[in-house]
């Protein structure tokens, strides 16, 4: 993206990080604490141009197009640049796969993706502050702040835009390990049972199954069992909010640790016994590059906590 023009009017000329943004958002982001107020009196009034003419704010940005930007006043506030604490736990080293339009993370557990609702800073902020030198960066899905493993991050508007079709078109394969309570008799178990998102009294999402709700596939593999514990390969066939959680609260095999919809009593002894949080990863996915199509394969390796569980389990059947 290219400065046209002189200090007093700025001529931007549109490159791939901002192609497909709206106009107003793109705004924002130049003309930082600018009310919005401000921004669309300023395109309503014909003061923002594309190419010469007037648009709507509204307007998506295409690659090439010139947006004139007027000289805007804006009250100067002393501020430091962000920056991370030099003893906090840096995301490099996790990172499985990156190249010119996406990242590829090995999400560690108790951390949220996005900052909000008295997070400051998630996986996406952490990340824009290790690597200032990407314009752009956002997610291409999400992971429950409690689950860890692979999560992708686009590095170019085109690449999340894609990303999003692929997600959404159920072109990916995505395989979750799940440790769910109770005897599971299954070797395989496809699971369809439709789902609805609502909110409690107290303000907090959550799902259900609802026939009225959104069409909910999951394939499960019995991996291992122990007494009271089965070691599962989740196959997400939808990607519905909360959709293992929900599956398997629903069949009576919660998933050991699980916060919203699991056993709080079994939880309990649980977390005396080590596991500390809910016993979700997400384990794999495939699909095909967002721009080249070619065939992409990651895996990331069940964390320690979660393998250190397992193995007591282990310990514990053969004393039996």
């Amino acid at each position: 993206m290219k400065n046209l023009g002189k200090e007093s009017v700025r001529k931007v000329r549109i490159d791939d990080a901002h192609a497909g943004q709206r106009l107003d958002n793109f705004l924002l982001g130049q003309l930082k604490g600018v009310p919005k107020s401000r921004i669309y009196r300023m395109v309503r009034a014909g003061e923002v141009r594309i190419n010469g003419g007037r648009v709507e704010v509204s307007y998506k940005l295409s690659w090439g197009d010139e947006v004139r930007i007027p000289p805007v006043r804006v009250a100067q506030m002393a501020a430091k640049p962000a920056s991370l604490p030099k003893d906090a736990p840096r995301l490099a080293p996790r990172i499985l796969y990156q190249d010119d339009y996406l990242l590829v993370l090995n999400k560690p557990a108790g951390q949220a993706v996005h900052g909000g609702s008295g997070i400051s800073r998630g996986i996406i902020e952490q990340l824009r502050l290790e690597f200032p030198q990407h314009r752009f960066m956002e997610l291409a899905h999400r992971l429950d702040r409690e689950t860890s493993g692979v999560l992708v991050v686009a590095l170019k508007r085109r690449s999340l835009t894609a990303l999003h079709d692929i997600f959404r078109e159920h072109r990916i394969d995505k395989r979750y390990l799940v440790l769910a309570t109770g005897r599971w008799r299954d070797e395989l178990r496809n699971v369809r049972l439709s789902l609805r998102k609502f909110v409690t009294a107290e303000g907090e999402r959550r799902v259900n199954v609802d026939e009225g709700g959104q069409t909910a596939h999951t394939v499960f593999r019995r991996i291992e069992t122990w007494p009271g514990f089965a070691l599962l390969e989740a196959e997400l066939k939808t990607g519905r909010t909360h959709q293992i959680r929900v599956h398997l609260a629903y069949l009576k095999h919660p998933i050991a640790g699980d916060d919203k919809y699991g056993n709080f009593t079994l939880n309990k002894e649980l977390a005396g016994q080590g596991l500390k949080r809910m016993f979700l990863h997400a384990a794999k996915l495939s699909f095909n590059h967002p721009v080249t199509g070619g065939p992409l394969i990651f895996e990331a390796p069940l964390p320690d906590d979660l393998q250190q569980f397992l193995d007591r389990l282990d310990k514990d059947a053969q004393a039996v």
